[in-house]
C-alpha cells in the first residue's frame, strides 16, 4: 500500500470517530436535559397539584395575621325558661411585638393596669419571633375599652366568651363546667356540648414580610355562628328548695355528704338534684384538681350503696305481683331468722311480735320479707330485678353513670336471697333506685330518666326530648295497691298525717355501710327517704339520701324523714297544691322526758298517742332520746330511743 493511500484510510478511521462522538454527547446532553425536565415537571406538579392546598395555608400564613371570634355559647334553661348559664362577651388581650414603637410604656401601663408582673409583660412585647403573644384571656370591655383609648400600636383584642351562672353553686354537679377554652368539661356543658358550642369565626389582616400590619391591606371576617339554647326538666325553684333543706341537714347531722333527687314519676323527668357539697360555678377551683374532681362528682349515676329498708318496695311489689301474699297475712317476728344455718337479725331485735302485712310495712320488719323473699325464690326474684332495670343503667343524658351491682344468681343462696330482699347485699345508685321505684308507683312502665327537655334555635323547636319507655314492671292494680300501702305506711292508719291533708306515701331505709376491706363500717350508715304524692295534678317522686350522718340519730326516720317532709310542705307551697277535705283532728305532741324511763312504759306512751319510735339498743332503760324533752313535734315525727 502506498503512502497516499495510507493517510487517506487513517483519515477516514479518524473522522468517522470523531463523529460517532459527537452524536454520543448530543445524546447524552438530550437525555440529560429531559430528564431534569421530567423531574422539574414532576415537581410543579406535585407544588401545584399535591401540595398546593398546604401551600397556600402558609402562604396565607405568611401574609395574613388571624384573631379568633369566639361563638356564643348556647343558654342553659330550666323548665320555666329561667337561664341557668348564659355566655358574655370578652376580650382577649394580644401583642404584636413588631409593631408596638415603646415596649417599655407598653408593658408598664399593662402590668399596672391589670395588675400582672411587669417582666412577664416587657418580654411579651419584645418577643418579635412570633406573630401574636397573648397577655391576658377573657378582660371585660370596661378594661379592653380602657386599653384601647392609649393607643398603642401592636396592641390587639379579640373576642372571647365567659361563662356565668345566675345561680352559682346551685345545680353545680348537674351543669358542670367549662375548660378555659370554653369546651365542656363536665355535666350538661359536656354531655350537650357539641349543641351548646356553637361555631367560632375569625378576624384576619394582611401584613409585610415582618408580620406588621400593611395599611391598605384588606380585612377578612369570618362571622361566629352561635350555639343552641337547650331547657331543662329542672325547675330551679324546686332546686333551690332541695338545696336548702340539704344545708341544714348539714347543720344538724354533719354528713360526710347528702344528696336528693325530685323526678316526674311518669315520664322520669328530672325535676331537681341536688348534691352537698358543691362549688360556684362562677368561681371554680381549678388550682386543686382532686377537690375539683370530688365536688364536681355527680355521685346519685356514679356511686353505689347498699339501699336498706327502702329497697323492700321492690320485694312486696314482687310478692304482690306473683300472689305469695296479701294485706291481711300476718307474720311473726322474734327478732331474726336463721336461713342456710347462719342467724340473721331483725333490725328491731327483740321483735315486733304477731303483726299483719300492713304492720310490717310500717314497722319496716326485716323478718317479714326474708319470709317473702324466700317465697319469691331466687330465679323469680332475679327475674323482677332484670325487669326493674336493677344491675343496668338507666341511660340518663349524663356521663359516668354506673350499672349498680348484683350478685351472680348463680351462686346466689338462700343467706343472700334473704338479705337481697331486705335491702343488702346488693348495690345501686340513687338514679337507679328512684327511677325503678317510680315505675312500680306509675302504673307499672320503666322509663329513661332525662334532664334535657328540648334544645331550639332562633326560639324555632329543633327537638323535643319524649319519655322513652323501656317495659312494664307490675300491673296498674298492683302499683294502686303499693301506693295505697306505702300511704298507710307513712300515715300509720292512712289519714294523711304525715302533712295535714295531703295523701303522700314513702318508706324510711337505714344501711350500714362497708370498708375496703368487705366488713361493715361501726358506726357508718346510709339513711334514706322515699316518698311521693300525686294530688291536685302535681307528681313529684323523692329520695334523700344522707351519707354517714355524725349527730348520734342516724335511721333514716330520724335524719331523712323529717326533712323529706319539709321538702313536700315546701313543693305543696310552690305548686299551690290544694289539700283533701279532712276532718281529722291534727294535735301537736310534746315530747316528754323518756331518759331513765322504763323502756316498755315508754313505749306504752307512745303507743298510745299513736307516735312512731325507733329503739336502738336491746337494753331495758332509755338513755338518750331524739328529740329533746319539751320539743313540739307533729304526729308524723319519729321518736328515737337509745337503751343502755
Amino acid at each position: 500500500m502506498g503512502l497516499t493511500n495510507y493517510l487517506e484510510v487513517n483519515i477516514n478511521i479518524k473522522v468517522e470517530y470523531s463523529t460517532m462522538s459527537l452524536q454520543k454527547r448530543l445524546l447524552s446532553v438530550i437525555l440529560i436535559i429531559t430528564f431534569i425536565f421530567f423531574i422539574l415537571l414532576i415537581r410543579i406538579f406535585t407544588l401545584q397539584v399535591i401540595q398546593s392546598q398546604n401551600l397556600q395555608i402558609k402562604a396565607i400564613d405568611q401574609w395574613v395575621r388571624m384573631l379568633p371570634l369566639s361563638a356564643n355559647r348556647g343558654k342553659i334553661l330550666d323548665n320555666n325558661g329561667n337561664i341557668l348559664a348564659i355566655s358574655y362577651t370578652t376580650y382577649d388581650l394580644y401583642f404584636r411585638s413588631r409593631e408596638i414603637k415603646n415596649p417599655v410604656e407598653v408593658a408598664t401601663y399593662i402590668s399596672n393596669l391589670l395588675d400582672l408582673d411587669f417582666q412577664k409583660v416587657y418580654q411579651k412585647a419584645m418577643n418579635t419571633s412570633v406573630s401574636e403573644n397573648l397577655v391576658k384571656l377573657q378582660l371585660d370591655e370596661s378594661v379592653a375599652s380602657t386599653i384601647l383609648q392609649k393607643n398603642f400600636d401592636g396592641v390587639y383584642f379579640s373576642e372571647n366568651i365567659k361563662r356565668f351562672y345566675p345561680y352559682n353553686n346551685s345545680l353545680s354537679q348537674v351543669l358542670g363546667y367549662l375548660t378555659i377554652d370554653s369546651e365542656g368539661q363536665t355535666g350538661i356543658e359536656s354531655y350537650y356540648n357539641n349543641i351548646l358550642k356553637g361555631t367560632d369565626g375569625k378576624y384576619l389582616t394582611q401584613s409585610d414580610v415582618r408580620g406588621i400590619k400593611l395599611n391598605s391591606s384588606l380585612n377578612y371576617y369570618t362571622e361566629a355562628i352561635d350555639g343552641i339554647d337547650i331547657k331543662l326538666n329542672i325547675d330551679i325553684n324546686i332546686q333551690l328548695i332541695l338545696e336548702n333543706v340539704l344545708n341544714q341537714i348539714v347543720i344538724d347531722h354533719n354528713p360526710k355528704s347528702v344528696s336528693a333527687i325530685v323526678m316526674d314519676p311518669n315520664t322520669s323527668k328530672i325535676i331537681a338534684l341536688a348534691i352537698s357539697p358543691n362549688f360556684d360555678l362562677n368561681e371554680v377551683p381549678r388550682d386543686d384538681v382532686s377537690t375539683l374532681l370530688t365536688l364536681s362528682k355527680n355521685t346519685t349515676i356514679s356511686d353505689i350503696y347498699e339501699p336498706g329498708s327502702t329497697f323492700k318496695i321492690f320485694t312486696l311489689a314482687c310478692a304482690l305481683s306473683e300472689g305469695l301474699t296479701n294485706e291481711n297475712e300476718h307474720f311473726y317476728c322474734p327478732g331474726y331468722r336463721i336461713v342456710d344455718g347462719e342467724k340473721i337479725k331483725c333490725w328491731k331485735t327483740t321483735g315486733h311480735g304477731d303483726q299483719t302485712l300492713i304492720e310490717a310495712i310500717q314497722n319496716s320488719c326485716n323478718c317479714c320479707f326474708m319470709d317473702l323473699g324466700l317465697r319469691i325464690g331466687k330465679e323469680k326474684f332475679y327475674d323482677y330485678l332484670e325487669l326493674f332495670g336493677l344491675g343496668s343503667k338507666t341511660g340518663v343524658d349524663a356521663s359516668g353513670e354506673s350499672s349498680g351491682l348484683l350478685l351472680d344468681e348463680n351462686i346466689v343462696k338462700n343467706v343472700d336471697l334473704v338479705r337481697i330482699a331486705f335491702g343488702q347485699t346488693v348495690a345501686v345508685t340513687q338514679l337507679q333506685l328512684l327511677n325503678s321505684f317510680c315505675s312500680i308507683i306509675n302504673g307499672g312502665t320503666l322509663n329513661t330518666p332525662s334532664f334535657l327537655d328540648a334544645y331550639s334555635e332562633k326560639n324555632q323547636s329543633l327537638y323535643i326530648n319524649n319519655t322513652t319507655k323501656k317495659n312494664r314492671t307490675v300491673s296498674s292494680e298492683i302499683s294502686n295497691k303499693i301506693c295505697e300501702l306505702l300511704v298507710q305506711s307513712l300515715s300509720k292508719t292512712g289519714d294523711m298525717s304525715f302533712i295535714e291533708g295531703y295523701k303522700i306515701a314513702g318508706k324510711t331505709g337505714t344501711a350500714q355501710k362497708y370498708g375496703e376491706n368487705g366488713a361493715i363500717s361501726q358506726g357508718k350508715y346510709v339513711s334514706s327517704f322515699f316518698g311521693f304524692i300525686n294530688q291536685d295534678g302535681a307528681n313529684y317522686a323523692l329520695l334523700l339520701c344522707v351519707d354517714e350522718p355524725s349527730s348520734g340519730a342516724y335511721y333514716g326516720s330520724v335524719v331523712a324523714k323529717p326533712y323529706a317532709k319539709t321538702i313536700f310542705e315546701e313543693i305543696i307551697k310552690y305548686k299551690n297544691i290544694k289539700p283533701f277535705d279532712s276532718s281529722i283532728n291534727y294535735k301537736d305532741f310534746i315530747v316528754p322526758n323518756f331518759i331513765n324511763m322504763d323502756l316498755n312504759y315508754a313505749m306504752q306512751i307512745l303507743e298510745k298517742e299513736n307516735l312512731y319510735y325507733e329503739v336502738d339498743g336491746e337494753g331495758d332503760k332509755v338513755v338518750w332520746q331524739f328529740p329533746k324533752e319539751n320539743t313540739e313535734v307533729t304526729r308524723s315525727t319519729t321518736i328515737l330511743l337509745k337503751t343502755n
